[in-house]
């Protein structure tokens, strides 16, 4: 089940935002964020609490709904950066 696009094909419909994928479309779905993320990347982020996508489990699988892995998405994504930030500086050699 991959996200449809709006009519200019820039970004996913949020119609279905209760839709539940599956890691391997998840990872596809934040594709489109321009976050390339394996499905196994996604079982890692959740199983070790890393700040990883919401998800529900159905009977023991997790699926993602589509709305809060697109909230989820662009909390990634950070502001336009002209340098390191202060804590990685102090790290230079």
């Amino acid at each position: 089940m991959i996200p449809d696009r709006d009519i200019e094909g820039e970004a996913p419909s949020t119609d279905g935002d209760e839709d539940l994928l599956t890691r391997a479309e998840a990872s596809a779905f934040i594709g489109l964020f321009g976050i390339r993320m394996k499905p196994a990347t996604l079982a890692r982020l959740w199983s070790t609490g890393n700040d990883g996508p919401p998800c529900r489990h159905v009977r023991s699988k997790p699926h993602y709904p589509r709305g809060l892995l697109r909230d989820w998405a662009r909390s990634q994504i950070s502001d336009i950066r002209t340098g390191a930030p202060s804590a990685a500086r102090g790290r230079r050699r």
